[in-house]
């Protein structure tokens, strides 16, 4: 008889949302013939507080959400709640602090093209609505950790980021995946600072992104992502700190050598290339040991790879004399 021990981040039935109830809200909704785009029109700003004095953008994604639920993906705590989510972010391009919500509102999400290029079988570019659409759609709860060393659990929507790679069609020279955010100081008043290397650049090898937990999120909470969360499209790898999650991504290149990313060429001695979580190795100016949990103010242990180990570590075994960990 086959016992299935639940892996560390599965979550208690009691503690997730039923999808019944995204479904309804579906229902509900498409009763009233709105979708998130139509109360949007109407003026209602779904899971933010206060009037917002940037119009409402009705996404064109709108109602390809909810999206079903894969049971595979789940968690030991429960979700943070979506009104802090909301709240906190770290969007540079928007400015240092964390509550850039309000200006990220500034960000046009259409047209929005997607390119692909390096080394490819061919080039090309695609609007995100048509990636979508070549896309099968999920939901996946995970943990978050910021190298802060504050988490959240979210409940992300996407696709695999293995799904996306089949589509780029990438040649056999290709080691890495290196992704480049939108680059417009005309809206992100961060990226008038000149001193830093924008556009925002993340890579990740080729066996990383095509890992199951690699995940590329279009949307949160049953609606499409948020604009300070990076919308339209963001990295998810829930085993990695938080600023590998780069967001709002216009550009996947396909490149033989590893790319240097953002916080890599601003602090070399703080922050690498591999940014695994790891408890045992502190920042050089902080303990990574413990987490605080945003929405809860508690602080709970923080676990080898985020709780992840045993799909991920062994991405990393014969890799010998690097920071696996900062």
């Amino acid at each position: 008889m086959n016992i299935r021990k639940p892996p560390k981040w599965a979550l208690k039935e009691a503690l997730t949302t039923p999808e019944s109830v995204f479904a309804n809200r579906r229902e509900f909704l498409a009763g009233m013939g709105l979708g998130f785009s139509g109360l949007a029109a109407a003026g209602v700003l779904l899971g933010q507080e206060g009037p917002s004095t940037i119009p409402a953008e009705i996404d064109p994604s709108a109602n390809l959400y909810p999206v079903p639920r894969n049971a595979a993906f789940t968690l030991d705590r429960a979700l943070t709640a979506e009104s802090v989510n909301a709240k906190w972010n770290n969007f540079y391009e928007f400015g240092s602090h964390k509550e850039i919500s309000g200006a990220a509102q500034a960000l046009k999400l259409r047209p929005w093209m997607v390119t692909f290029d390096g080394l490819v079988e061919k080039p090309f570019e695609i609007g995100i609505d048509d990636l979508l659409a070549k896309m099968k759609l999920e939901e996946r709860l995970y943990r978050h950790r910021c190298v802060e060393a504050w988490s959240m659990t979210i409940p992300w929507s996407g696709f695999p980021m293995k799904d996306l790679v089949a589509l780029a069609k990438p040649l056999s020279s290709a080691k890495y995946v290196r992704m480049e955010t939108f680059n417009n100081p005309a809206v992100a008043p961060g990226q008038k600072q000149t001193w830093n290397p924008w556009p925002y650049v993340e890579g990740l090898t080729i066996e990383e992104a095509t890992n199951e937990l690699a995940f590329m999120a279009t949307g949160a909470y049953g609606k499409p992502m948020a604009k300070q969360h990076g919308a339209p499209l963001r990295l998810a790898v829930p085993w990695k700190y938080g600023f590998k999650h780069i967001k709002s991504i216009t550009r996947f290149s396909f490149v033989a050598e590893r790319p240097v990313s953002f916080w890599e060429k601003i602090l070399p001695a703080e922050y690498g290339f591999w940014a695994n979580i790891n408890p045992e190795v502190p920042h050089p100016r902080w303990s990574q040991a413990t987490e605080r949990v945003l929405g809860t103010e508690t602080r709970v242990a923080t676990l080898p790879y985020n709780g992840y180990g045993e799909l991920v570590a062994h991405l990393y075994k014969n890799i010998k004399g690097e920071r696996l960990y900062t």
